[in-house]
């Protein structure tokens, strides 16, 4: 998928390929729900230990590599109030891949969208109803994309076929065969 954007209540979220999978932007999903900096925002969700819990189960489902003591570490801190967790310390701590975190213009934190499902319903649990909801008519349309692309393909390869064989018909001019004598 390339990069895209979601409308969901007249707010543009937007959604980046890594790695072949769609990531959410979590820093414009935080900028519509917070006065404050989405980073505070931010900071606060990934410090919360049910939400340390979920990225840890996730990235056991779906990364070999994390590093699950570091996480073990994150989650006996979580209940400390001057402990603070950063989405770009806790994907180099861990070796997370479910988050992405990069700074500067038309940066910001992106997630799997499960991930961010989940930071929805930590936010706003209406809010992810129609979060769902958009991302769902964006696959459909990436959907119906694919599958024009592959008919076309189809077409054009079978024309190229007909050509071929035309061109094996004893008999024809011979600027009309676009095949080599023998």
């Amino acid at each position: 998928m390339s990069k895209s954007t979601i409308e969901v209540q007249g707010l543009e979220i937007r959604v980046e390929p890594v790695n072949d999978l769609d990531y959410v932007s979590l820093t414009d999903i935080a900028k519509k729900n917070s006065d404050d900096a989405p980073v505070y925002l931010l900071q606060r969700w990934i410090r919360n230990k049910s939400t340390l819990t979920f990225l840890d189960q996730w990235e056991k489902v779906h990364n070999p590599k994390f590093k699950h003591a570091q996480m073990s570490v994150f989650k006996e801190q979580a209940s400390i109030n001057r402990n603070s967790i950063s989405p770009q310390r806790y994907i180099k701590a861990t070796d997370a891949i479910g988050i992405t975190s990069k700074s500067g213009r038309g940066g910001g934190t992106f997630a799997h969208k499960e991930i961010a499902l989940n930071f929805c319903y930590w936010l706003d649990p209406a809010f992810q109803v129609f979060l769902f909801k958009a991302f769902n008519e964006l696959m459909r349309r990436e959907v119906e994309r694919k599958n024009l692309e592959w008919h076309v393909t189809k077409i054009t390869d079978n024309v190229e076929e007909i050509r071929n064989l035309l061109d094996t018909i004893p008999g024809q001019q011979e600027n009309r065969n676009r095949l080599p004598k023998e």
